[in-house]
């Protein structure tokens, strides 16, 4: 039967808003993540996948000791990464690595903190597969050229990729059987398992051949598992562990925390330009910089769409683009007033910057009804980030 969830985290927005003892603020709803870790449990028990949270999307420590006790282990693309995962998990659970940025000089240290690592093409390997301790897993990193996105700014698999090997090149693998694993990604966001069918299509010649010692497969990430029917990965998982005798990798990262985070900011000024109400915000898309990025709005708590008092929402840095954008609101924006961005746990604070010198928001965890305060920054993190070491 496909599993029922728990209903959603309600936290009170504008209780929270008057906890709040200072914004901007960035807060973690620890039943959210709760919640989502939940259904990763299921899948774990009803499929037997193995699941990696990739820390990339949000590596709060909060955020990895609450996850630490339900998944296998920690996704990684970076020796700092690495090292958080290994000092996190203690020896309890599995690191895995892939990225098309090793360094040289940082090698020795991540092949002993890792336990597995994906080589992102042909050369990489070449250069570091033979200074690998034993006990690293080696596998490669595959581009199966199946693109399910329209946005190639987010697609893995977009022409001239830089993000692993193409099928057709593993011909020219030397020492194949030194090859324990294939790590594939080419999905973000995805609420459907077609291209999980279509991909695992793609890769079977690889999984069928002998010359390869497979022990294991990491489907990547990308699926928002809590929005899908998962009878479906369910089936997959057990159909591929049964014909090849592998474990199967799971890495979310969004689906973990990405409903799990709220960005609270106070209006500091309110005033007209060429007819439109500007609202300056103590928050900056800096704080949450996809929104430039890739020139996203974020789905704001006060909006309503029939709202008679439209304001454009501004950010407090100099920068002309700093706009969140337009909203509706059901009465004038006032200097003081505090409003709410939902859900942008994954890959806001993650790339957070303090620009035009402004903090980064102080960090509040929700949990058993409680709010508690997990990290502020202060002028000492600023001048450290600035000041020349002497």
């Amino acid at each position: 039967m496909p599993h029922k969830q728990s209903p959603a985290s309600a936290i009170d927005l504008e209780q929270l808003k008057n906890q709040l003892p200072s914004t901007p603020a960035f807060v973690l709803d620890g039943p959210a993540i709760s919640q989502a870790l939940d259904k990763l449990a299921f899948l774990r028990q009803t499929s037997g996948c193995k699941v990696l949270y990739s820390i990339k999307a949000l590596p709060v420590s909060s955020v990895l000791e609450l996850a630490k006790p339900i998944v296998d282990g920690f996704s990684v693309s970076s020796l700092f990464e690495a090292q958080l995962a290994d000092e996190i998990l203690d020896s309890s659970g599995s690191i895995h690595l892939t990225t098309p940025g090793l360094r040289e000089n940082e090698w020795s240290a991540i092949s002993r903190i890792v336990s597995h690592v994906s080589f992102n093409s042909l050369s990489q390997r070449q250069r570091y597969r033979h200074s690998a301790p034993p006990s690293l897993s080696q596998g490669i990193r595959v581009n199966p050229k199946l693109s399910f996105l329209d946005d190639d700014r987010f697609n893995p698999a977009r022409p001239y990729s830089k993000l692993g090997v193409a099928i057709a090149d593993f011909n020219l693998l030397s020492q194949p059987e030194s090859v324990k694993g294939l790590h594939c990604h080419n999905i973000f966001s995805a609420t459907n398992f077609e291209p999980l069918q279509k991909t695992i299509a793609t890769l079977t010649p690889l999984l069928n051949n002998s010359a390869l010692s497979l022990q294991w497969l990491n489907l990547g990430g990308g699926y928002l598992y809590n929005q899908i029917d998962c009878q479906l990965f369910i089936d997959t998982v057990k159909q591929l562990k049964a014909a090849f005798n592998l474990d199967v990798f799971i890495e979310p990262g969004k689906a973990l925390v990405g409903q799990a985070g709220y960005l609270v900011a106070t209006v500091l000024d309110v005033f007209n330009s060429d007819g439109k109400s500007i609202a300056v915000l103590d928050t900056s898309i800096n704080h949450h910089p996809e929104v430039f990025e890739y020139q996203r709005q974020p789905e704001l708590h006060e909006h309503n769409p029939l709202g008679e008092y439209p304001a454009l929402l501004a950010g407090c840095t100099c920068l002309a683009g700093d706009l969140f954008g337009e909203y509706n609101f059901t009465k004038p924006l006032n200097i003081g007033d505090k409003v709410v961005f939902k859900h942008i746990g994954a890959y806001s604070l993650i790339k957070a910057n303090r620009f035009n010198g402004y903090p980064l928001p102080d960090i509040y965890l929700s949990h058993d009804n409680r709010l508690s305060k997990i990290k502020q920054d202060s002028y000492q993190c600023y001048r450290q980030q600035w000041l020349a070491d002497k």
